[in-house]
């Protein structure tokens, strides 16, 4: 890529979202030494079914998201966000070492929502960073690129969990202990960030928490619960990779595959962004619903690694347009002093669904089957893009 090329792409990018990209970079190489190993070490090595994958993998998301709506609305209510950053990942970077010390499901269960914790307190003001760090030109490449950086962070991370299993012989514990050394260097970064200039608050809007709901616009809360209904149905990567080891793939090909979807998702993400900048966040939204259906679709076919390899690219593809445009097409919607609340609300309810959506899905594999799972992630992804093709389609605020 020559010089002008490369300041092209990059334009509109500033210091703080470098920052926060380098932040999640760390965190999720931490993350996914240990994450995409949750669900194999549930299985292989502790013995339990689908049902617990689904219930601790739910729990911890919605763990996570009791706790961003009230983030978002005290980093609101206070003015400042980098507090609330520094908190979020530290917490997250002190928990992942324990892991090594879970010997039952339930304290597998007990320090994922922990760690969740961490997460809720950091996702929403984190956010609120990005979207007052840029200017809204680019605030779609701004979220893009720092789920890219995510997303690198996560091909690391499962890139290095993948070496580790076969040089400690599988050796779980061992790997949740040394994830915990890129989370400490996580947490140096967030030091660097300055905190954004504060919005200020207009006269009538008294910022108690039920006013501040009370002040999302309609078309916001219609987005969230097309996003809420879409978040019932995905059933995420655990189940993913559950169904390459049910077609008889080992635990290390498992996650070269999960590798797969990563490097998909990292080169996606931005262009995903800039692409809502320039025609509008529904129909990448829409289009991001509808290949989730279709990688549903497929998994319920799906019997080789020759099938699943397009299933997981068509699934990094999907994740990358939904996890970055989601939160920019809130944010446009949100009245200003209120990011952090739009943001924390959005946060909560989609991760509220997690736990029900995730029993559901582990419920359905074991007691009906795999392809029953897989028809409930299909079914939800194509109710939720009809929802969606109710919200307005500008990039201008409503409210």
């Amino acid at each position: 890529m020559n010089q002008d090329r490369r300041r092209r792409v990059f334009r509109g990018i500033t210091r703080n979202v470098l920052l926060l990209g380098l932040v999640s970079l760390f965190t999720d190489l931490s993350s996914q030494m240990v994450f995409p190993l949750i669900p194999l070490y549930l299985v292989a090595v502790l013995g339990t079914g689908a049902s617990a994958v689904g219930i601790v993998e739910g729990a911890a998301e919605t763990t996570a998201s009791l706790i961003k709506v009230f983030s978002g609305y005290w980093s609101d209510r206070l003015k400042r966000r980098k507090p609330f950053v520094l908190i979020g990942y530290s917490l997250s970077a002190i928990t992942k070492p324990l892991f090594a010390l879970a010997g039952t499901w339930p304290l597998v269960l007990v320090i994922r929502m922990v760690e969740r914790v961490g997460k809720g307190v950091r996702s929403a003001p984190r956010d609120a960073i990005v979207a007052e760090s840029v200017d809204m030109g680019v605030r779609g490449k701004a979220y893009g690129f720092h789920r890219a950086m995510d997303g690198i962070g996560s091909v690391a991370g499962a890139l290095l969990a993948f070496a580790l299993l076969a040089a400690t012989d599988s050796d779980y514990g061992r790997i949740f202990l040394l994830a915990g050394i890129p989370g400490v260097a996580a947490v140096l970064f967030i030091l660097l960030i300055k905190e954004p200039e504060a919005v200020k608050e207009p006269q009538k809007a008294k910022l108690s928490m039920r006013v501040s709901f009370t002040a999302l616009p309609a078309t916001l809360r219609l987005l969230i619960v097309a996003a809420s209904v879409f978040y019932l149905g995905h059933f995420g990567y655990a189940f993913l990779l559950l169904r390459a080891m049910d077609i008889g793939l080992t635990d290390q090909t498992a996650i070269l595959l999960y590798v797969l979807f990563y490097v998909v998702y990292v080169f996606a993400a931005m262009p995903a962004g800039s692409l809502s900048d320039r025609i509008g966040r529904k129909p990448v939204l829409v289009a991001s619903y509808l290949a989730f259906g279709l990688v549903s679709l497929g998994l319920v076919f799906t019997g080789d690694i020759y099938s699943l390899l397009p299933l997981f690219a068509l699934y990094g593809v999907s994740f990358a347009m939904f996890d970055s445009v989601q939160r920019a097409y809130v944010v446009d919607f949100a009245p200003e002093h209120l990011r952090g609340t739009a943001l924390g609300t959005f946060h909560a309810c989609v991760g509220l669904v997690a736990l029900p959506g995730g029993y559901l899905a582990g419920m359905l594999w074991d007691r009906v089957g795999p392809e029953a799972t897989f028809l409930y992630g299909l079914v939800l992804a194509v109710v939720s893009a009809l929802l969606l093709l109710g919200v307005k389609s500008g990039r201008e605020p409503d409210g």
